[in-house]
């Protein structure tokens, strides 16, 4: 859910506290376990947004959901500030550990060798996750993105590699992976539709990641995807008998 002006998706359509609480009953309606809530946005034409600007965004929403429970963190930077994890360790909410060929900040536009993307996660989740458990943070509390889109570079190939490897992924790492493709860049370079006509693309590839070790899909479509799963798995249990 984009509570910013310039989400590549929808910015501006929920930068009103109304319309974003309407909007995430709807979510809730149509089925998510969970909302995300995006006080900035992170792609590469995004602005900067200063903290108490992202405050002010998140606070009248989070005040009006807050009895559905804040339970979950999501750090594109992938959590990596040691100063702060012993108050991350005192807490309960998971742990979204998000991997980006950046590094740090919003997205950018790099070229990237796909063929040394997924070695590169692994080390950068072995890495985090240790430092993560060794000052406290309860293990089963961590949820792994290896990142999509812009996060994995230019090229789509990058995040075509990643979502061929998420059961290497999930094997190595031991934790749950949460995958994000929705409506992304690399879907559009592959399909040549614009943002607001890639539905189609955005649905194969998160059944793509939920049938390859994906724990939890991050979608704008929350209805579209909770049926296809729906009648996946029905015909996964006709198949079964």
């Amino acid at each position: 859910m984009n509570l910013s002006e310039d989400s590549f998706s929808d910015g501006g359509r929920y930068a009103d506290p109304v319309a974003a609480l309407a909007h995430a009953e709807r979510l809730l309606a149509e089925g998510a376990d969970v909302l995300d809530l995006g006080a900035a946005a992170s792609h590469p034409d995004a602005k900067r947004v200063p903290p108490e600007v992202e405050i002010a965004r998140l606070e009248p929403v989070v005040d009006a959901l807050l009895a559905r429970g804040v339970a979950w963190l999501n750090d594109i930077d992938g959590f990596p500030d040691p100063e702060r994890y012993a108050h991350l360790a005192r807490g309960r909410a998971k742990l979204v550990v998000v991997h980006s060929v950046q590094g740090r900040g919003r997205a950018t536009r790099v070229a990237t060798d796909p063929a040394s993307l997924v070695p590169r996660i692994e080390a950068f989740f072995a890495e985090r996750v240790g430092a993560l458990v060794a000052a406290g943070v309860a293990r089963e509390r961590i949820v792994l993105d290896p990142g999509m889109g812009f996060f994995l570079g230019s090229n789509p190939e990058a995040s075509l590699a990643v979502l061929r490897a998420l059961p290497r992924l999930r094997a190595r790492a031991g934790l749950p992976l949460l995958v994000s493709v929705s409506r992304k860049s690399f879907l559009g370079a592959l399909t040549g539709r614009e943002i607001a006509d890639r539905g189609a693309a955005t649905l194969a590839a998160e059944l793509y990641a939920a049938a390859h070790g994906a724990d939890f899909v991050r979608t704008h479509d929350v209805r579209q995807l909770r049926d296809a799963l729906a009648v996946t798995r029905a015909l996964e249990r006709e198949g079964d008998a």
